[in-house]
């Protein structure tokens, strides 16, 4: 999800239904060091008890099953013409069971970048989203879009509960992901996801159709902008998506028209340092 400045009451409801203190956590944090990635960019193991850490049968804990880069991944694995559709915020009861149909009606699977109370408050739809065969990808706990200037400790949390959150709602199933709010990456959450078995994700093609400017407008911009890259952002939370979902419905037959194929990011190879 790009930076916008516009979740701020999205993130308080989020921030109260999961009991989180953003000021107790900046207040007892380290500050932590790191360049702040530049949202173009992003576009264009603890002990075992320690929050957000996956453990194994006997408490210990678990490493991830693939090791993965820190560098920011915009490519398909497919290569080629191949794209990636990646939807931000959800899951959402009301959009996400739709965007889900329109993908199973065009045999395309996506990428779903989910807030980690949403996917707890709706493991059913986690669940369909796997069964379905997508994949997942941790999009934080509250979509602080400020993440990149808050202490490492806060970021680590922030990226490794929600992962915890999403990981229980699907049934154990991996997160193979990590997509920073508004693209707020710093070289430390980039390496805290990594360790964690998740890819830094990024994007190419912002349909800005969080800011609702029509179908039209979100059809429009992926025709217009698909020449940057094979990542497209979407978003199934957040507010109203019915404009995302009529343009998804356009979108996916257009791609096919174009002899474009679908895929999803590499996760193992170099991309974006």
């Amino acid at each position: 999800m790009r930076r916008m400045g516009k979740y701020t009451a999205h993130v308080a409801v989020l921030a109260s239904a999961v009991g989180i203190s953003l000021a107790a956590w900046g207040a007892t944090a380290l500050v932590g060091g790191g360049d702040e990635d530049s949202p173009a960019g992003a576009g264009g193991a603890g002990a075992p008890k320690e929050p957000g850490l996956r453990t194994d049968g006997k408490g210990r804990p678990a490493q991830p099953t693939t090791r993965v880069p820190v560098g920011i991944a915009h490519a398909a694995e497919a290569g080629g013409r191949a794209v990636n559709i990646t939807i931000d915020d959800g899951p959402d009861p009301r959009w996400t069971p739709q965007m889900l149909d329109i993908l199973k009606q065009n045999d395309v699977k996506a990428v779903f970048c989910m807030i980690g109370p949403q996917a707890k408050q709706h493991p059913d739809l986690v669940k369909r989203v796997v069964a379905e065969g997508h994949r997942l990808c941790d999009h934080t706990m509250t979509h602080d879009t400020t993440m990149d200037r808050k202490p490492v400790a806060y970021q680590k949390r922030q990226i490794l509960d929600a992962r915890k959150m999403i990981e229980e709602a699907a049934g154990g199933v991996e997160v193979q992901y990590y997509r920073a709010p508004g693209g707020a990456f710093t070289p430390d959450s980039r390496k805290i996801a990594a360790a964690a078995g998740m890819r830094p994700l990024g994007w190419n093609v912002d349909t800005k159709d969080f800011e609702r400017p029509g179908a039209a407008a979100i059809v429009a911009t992926v025709k217009g902008e698909l020449s940057n890259g094979p990542t497209i952002l979407l978003h199934d939370g957040g507010g109203d998506r019915s404009q995302t979902v009529t343009a998804l419905r356009q979108v996916l037959p257009w791609l096919k028209e174009q002899g474009r194929t679908f895929s999803f990011p590499v996760r193992t190879a170099p991309d974006t340092p």
